[in-house]
């Protein structure tokens, strides 16, 4: 084998890793809303003629491609969605790795990264943030801040604290003021969860980066479509989600520019 292959290998396996976990991460976005377990049965069929899939038209990417986006039983379309949920996973968990190395915080970051992509197309199919996600990713964001150098236990615990409670108390006085949700109750939970990864700096930031962005969003979908008629709604938890990837690859970089900035130090 050539010396120069062996240091690319351990990223070609980390790649083919997330390319895995990202199939079965369409599992749960498919399953977790409609009340199943990603593990149980039935195994893996086309939601048109409920023919089983066979592993080898389960391969990620690489089965959508030779199948050319479509059922080899019954022809009809497949959902371009799924090679790219599985594409993204495998990127994010390269990026992971070449941005924090062979650590416990490249896992960590990843598989947070995997569970936002979870909450952001469930989010965007059926305007909701399962519980069952966010509610144990709050144990599990205090337990990782012992693998996250930068992270300490009580930064974490003060991060679920201001990112799940601080939203809620501004949710109950936005409907004191107003007598409408401005935050749904999922938003605050999968901040607290953000909370507990990213402690209170994160999840300001994740805050900030998610409404500009879902602004932005929001100032072109929305004139178009009340020209068409129609009353568009537009969950928070992809910007939300967008803003906490922002955060843990440049995160640290955008926020020393911006203090620099406030300093005069352009």
């Amino acid at each position: 084998m050539s010396t120069a292959l062996v240091p690319v290998l351990p990223y070609i396996f980390v790649l083919a890793f997330g390319l895995i976990v990202g199939s079965f991460l369409n599992v749960c976005i498919f399953r977790i809303p409609e009340g199943g377990i990603p593990f149980s049965e039935p195994r893996s069929h086309c939601p048109q003629c409920n023919a089983q899939i066979a592993w080898y038209d389960n391969i990620p990417v690489a089965s959508y491609i030779v199948l050319t986006g479509k059922c080899r039983a019954c022809k009809a379309s497949i959902s371009i969605r799924y090679p790219l949920v599985e594409l993204a996973s495998g990127m994010f968990a390269l990026a992971c790795a070449v941005n924090f190395g062979f650590t416990w915080a490249a896992l960590v970051y990843y598989l947070l990264i995997a569970t936002l992509l979870v909450i952001t197309f469930i989010d965007l199919d059926h305007m909701i943030i399962p519980n069952i996600i966010t509610l144990p990713g709050i144990p599990i964001g205090i337990a990782a801040s012992f693998l996250l150098p930068e992270l300490s236990l009580a930064q974490s615990l003060i991060g679920v604290a201001v990112g799940g409670g601080g939203l809620f108390a501004v949710s109950e006085l936005f409907y004191l003021l107003r007598k409408k949700e401005g935050m749904g109750m999922g938003d605050v939970k999968l901040l607290g969860m953000l909370g507990a990864f990213f402690g209170v700096k994160g999840v300001l930031f994740t805050i900030m980066a998610g409404a500009f962005v879902g602004t932005f969003v929001g100032l072109i979908l929305i004139p178009l479509n009340r020209s068409k008629g129609l009353d568009l709604r537009i969950p928070f938890g992809p910007f939300l989600a967008s803003g906490a990837i922002v955060y843990i690859f440049w995160g640290e970089f955008l926020i020393y520019k911006y203090l620099e900035y406030a300093r005069g130090g352009f």
